[in-house]
């Protein structure tokens, strides 16, 4: 399958991820939560359908976080999902190692995309029990 590879646009966190993240039962991260208030991350589609989207924060060390994976519930075709998921990791990766990153990180909570990420050649870190988040 050949997929579109695309930078986030402003109006994709209203049009698909808001949407996308409460399908899947998630809370939607405010956009200054996010790398370039929701544009510092790739959407990857079928022909017109999107697929999936994530992010990429890049850091004052050589770590960068490859996190936020968000997936289109509705798209029914499990293997492209698969695919598309893969591509967009893969992806991201690149991005952060051209960025002269030496590590990435992310913090999932989803099976299904933990051996996506595994496919990908990362690792299993600790299991995290919380996240602390404080706004300011």
């Amino acid at each position: 399958m050949e997929f579109n590879i695309r930078k986030l646009e402003p109006s994709d966190y209203n049009i698909y991820l808001v949407k996308w993240w409460k399908d899947w039962g998630w809370t939607p991260p405010v956009k200054d939560f996010l790398p370039e208030e929701g544009t510092g991350g790739i959407l990857i589609s079928d022909d017109k359908v999107p697929i999936c989207a994530g992010f990429l924060y890049l850091t004052n060390s050589k770590v960068a976080w490859v996190d936020w994976i968000i997936s289109n519930k509705k798209y029914t075709d499990r293997k492209n999902r698969k695919e598309a998921l893969f591509m967009l990791i893969e992806t991201l990766t690149h991005l952060a190692h051209n960025s002269k990153a030496k590590f990435c990180y992310s913090l999932i909570n989803n099976e299904p995309l933990k051996k996506i990420y595994k496919e990908c050649g990362y690792t299993e870190g600790d299991k995290y029990n919380t996240e602390m988040i404080k706004a300011l």
